[in-house]
C-alpha cells in the first residue's frame, strides 16, 4: 500500500510538472494535448476491442487527433467546421465498412468508433478553446483555473474518501468511490475556485458565493466524468484504462474528470464574456448620446 501511494505521488508530481509547462508554453501545450488525445483514444479502443466490437481504431485515432490540431491552428473550411468534420468522418468510416466482407455488428462498430472520437478527442479539445478564449495571459489563467478546480477536487475525493469513506456512492459503477469522497471533492473544488478567483478575467467581477458555486458545479462535472469512465471500464471488465502512470492508471484515468467540465466551463465563460461585452457596448452607446 505504501509503495502504491509513493508511486501515485511520483506520478502526480510528474503530471503536475508537465501540466505547468503545457499551460505556459504554447508549443508544448499542443504537443501534450495531441499525445494525451492519441493515448486516450488508444486506451478507449483497446478496452472496446476486448468486448469483441469491430471498431476502426487507427482511423479513429487519426480523426481524433485532427480535431484538436484544427482547433489549435484555427483551420476552418466553414463556420461550423467541427460539425462538417464529424460528418465527413462518419462518411469515411462508412466507406471503409463497405469494403469489409463481414458486416455483422457494423452499426455498433461505427457508432462506438465515433463515440470514442467525440468522448475523448472533441471534449478534451475544449481545453484549447478555453486557452484561446482570451488573448495572452488571461487565456492561460482561465485554463489554469479549470485545471486547478477539477484536479484539486480529484485530490479532495482521494484524501477524504480514503480517510473517512464508508458509504458507497454508486457501487454498481465504481465500488471504491464513496459519498464522503464526493463531498470532499465538492469542498476542495469550491476552495480551489475561491483561492484562484484572481485567475478569472477581471471584468467578470463574480461575487465570492458565485465563484464557490462555480467550483462546486464544475468540480461536480469532473466527478461525473470520472464515474463515466469507471462505467466504461466496468463494462469492458478492466481495472485501469492503461499503465502509463504507475499508481494512477492510464491516460483516460488522468483526463476523465476534464472531459465534461472543460466543455461546460468554455460555454459558460464564453457566454458570460459575450454578455459583458454586449453590456459594455450598450453603455458606451448611451454615453455617446
Amino acid at each position: 500500500m505504501a509503495g502504491l501511494t509513493k508511486q501515485r505521488c511520483l506520478s502526480a508530481i510528474a503530471m503536475g510538472a508537465i501540466t505547468i509547462l503545457a499551460v505556459i508554453n504554447d508549443i508544448f501545450f499542443i504537443v501534450v494535448i495531441l499525445v494525451l488525445t492519441a493515448g486516450g483514444l488508444y486506451e478507449f479502443f483497446y478496452m472496446v476491442k476486448k468486448k469483441g466490437i469491430p471498431i476502426y481504431s487507427y482511423i479513429g485515432i487519426f480523426i481524433g487527433m485532427m480535431i484538436p490540431f484544427s482547433i489549435y491552428t484555427n483551420f476552418e473550411l466553414t463556420r461550423n467546421w467541427e460539425l462538417l468534420f464529424i460528418v465527413l468522418a462518419v462518411l469515411l468510416i462508412l466507406l471503409l465498412q463497405f469494403s469489409r466482407k463481414d458486416n455483422s455488428n457494423a452499426i455498433i462498430g461505427i457508432s462506438t468508433t465515433m463515440f470514442g472520437v467525440l468522448y475523448v478527442s472533441w471534449f478534451f479539445s475544449f481545453l484549447i478553446k478555453i486557452r484561446n478564449l482570451q488573448e495572452g495571459i488571461v487565456g492561460v489563467k482561465l485554463l489554469a483555473f479549470i485545471l486547478l478546480v477539477v484536479k484539486i477536487g480529484d485530490i479532495g475525493a482521494i484524501l477524504v474518501g480514503s480517510r473517512w469513506g464508508k458509504h458507497p456512492l454508486f457501487p454498481s459503477v465504481s465500488p471504491n468511490k464513496t459519498i464522503e469522497g464526493a463531498v470532499g471533492s465538492f469542498l476542495f473544488s469550491m476552495l480551489a475556485a475561491v483561492a484562484f478567483q484572481l485567475f478569472l478575467p477581471p471584468q467578470t467581477n463574480f461575487p465570492l458565493l458565485h465563484v464557490a458555486l462555480m467550483g462546486a458545479f464544475f468540480g461536480g462535472l469532473g466527478q461525473i466524468g470520472d464515474l463515466s469512465e469507471s462505467l466504461i471500464k466496468r463494462d469492458c471488465n478492466v481495472k485501469d484504462s492503461g499503465k502509463l502512470l504507475p499508481g494512477m492508471g492510464g491516460v483516460l484515468d488522468t483526463i476523465d474528470s476534464l472531459l465534461f467540465s472543460a466543455p461546460a466551463f468554455y460555454l459558460y465563460m464564453s457566454a458570460t464574456l459575450n454578455v459583458i461585452a454586449l453590456e459594455q457596448k450598450v453603455l458606451d452607446f448611451k454615453l455617446w448620446f
